[in-house]
């Protein structure tokens, strides 16, 4: 009996020692887009460093296929977070809700969408028009855009004679992308509606919005547009391999790779900080990342990584998320995300 009483002091001695207590509770796992992963990856290991908790594993899977892999479901086989370079869509929340997910809407902060090249070339200046024209699967045939036809265009002087008589070739993200949804919509949308035809359609009914999203977002697959997967690192080097062609993805990966690489003029308005921060850029759009409350009680330390990541000195105006490139929210809105996270408020749609 004494031997017996021995072992259970020893067995509850064992479990109080801090360090193996965090043995107990698995890694947070987060997901989704590839334009968040290196500030997600940045607040992991900062927070792996400063607290007794395992450094989070993160992993680019694009916002779509982060979305489906986080609303699957609860329980250790589904991640914690998931990370969006726009906002959750509302067949996504449904999904979401329909398994019975509660979920916590973070803004991160700010991004623009850059169109960039290598410095081995000139810098490009384009229009939202000329991003319809060039990428888009069907184009105007006349002035205002009352008939369509397949895209006939083959080189960028083609589309407008100001620009260089070179191949189109840009690489760009799939359609699981976050960063294909913000781009269609924010700069195909843009150039398609400086159709008078188009405009109108747009605004007649919704049926006519529908029929416009799909003519201004359906991408041309003949071989101008290239899709290059999610890895934006791998997209500056071919265009470090091919300074005729042009690259989409985030300002961030601009920003970390100016010796190589150069964002195009949109609409007269550089892709720059400033620019972006003010919305002078016409290609920006917001940063997320989606807490599964359900996982809280499962991983507490979940509160203590969006303590993190909310934290000034991960994303306020001098955080470190800032100096990788991400351009930081207002500070009214940063009090409402920094409230959301510490008071575990749901998101309703």
């Amino acid at each position: 009996m004494k031997n017996l009483f021995k072992s259970l002091v020893i067995i509850l001695s064992i479990s109080l020692i801090p360090g193996l207590q965090v043995k107990a509770e698995e890694q947070i796992k987060i997901v989704g887009s590839s334009t968040v992963f290196p500030f997600s990856t940045a607040v992991a290991e900062e927070f792996g460093r400063k607290t007794k908790y395992k450094t989070p594993i993160v992993e680019s899977t694009g916002s779509g296929g982060g979305m489906k892999l986080f609303c699957a479901g609860n329980g250790k086989q589904h991640p914690d977070i998931t990370n969006a370079s726009r906002r959750i869509k509302s067949k996504e929340f449904k999904k979401c809700t329909d398994a019975g997910i509660k979920i916590i809407e973070i803004k991160v902060g700010y991004d623009g969408i850059v169109l960039a090249n290598s410095k081995r070339a000139n810098v490009v200046k384009l229009t939202t028009r000329d991003i319809y024209m060039a990428l888009a699967e069907k184009v105007p045939a006349n002035e205002d855009g009352s008939e369509l036809q397949d895209n006939p265009y083959q080189t960028w002087k083609d589309v407008n004679r100001n620009l260089p008589n070179v191949k189109i070739e840009v690489l760009g993200p799939p359609p699981t992308s976050g960063t294909r949804d913000a781009f269609v919509e924010l700069a195909m949308d843009a150039g398609a509606k400086t159709f008078p035809a188009l405009k109108e359609l747009r605004g007649s009914s919704k049926a006519g919005k529908n029929e416009f999203k799909k003519i201004a977002r359906t991408i041309r697959e003949d071989g101008a547009f290239i899709e290059a997967g999610e890895n934006d690192n791998l997209i500056i080097q071919k265009l470090d391999q091919n300074p005729n062609a042009l690259g989409i993805f985030g300002f961030s990966f601009l920003d970390q790779n100016t010796d190589k690489i150069q964002g195009s003029i949109v609409n007269g308005a550089e892709p720059t900080f400033d620019n972006i921060l003010v919305g002078d850029y016409p290609i920006s759009r917001s940063l997320f990342f989606y807490v599964k409350k359900n996982h809280i009680r499962m991983k507490p330390s979940i509160t203590q990584f969006v303590k993190e990541f909310t934290s000034l000195g991960a994303m306020g105006e001098d955080g470190y998320l800032v100096e990788k490139g991400l351009i930081p929210l207002s500070p009214e809105e940063y009090k409402k995300y920094k409230n959301a996270g510490k008071n575990l408020i749901e998101l309703e749609l």
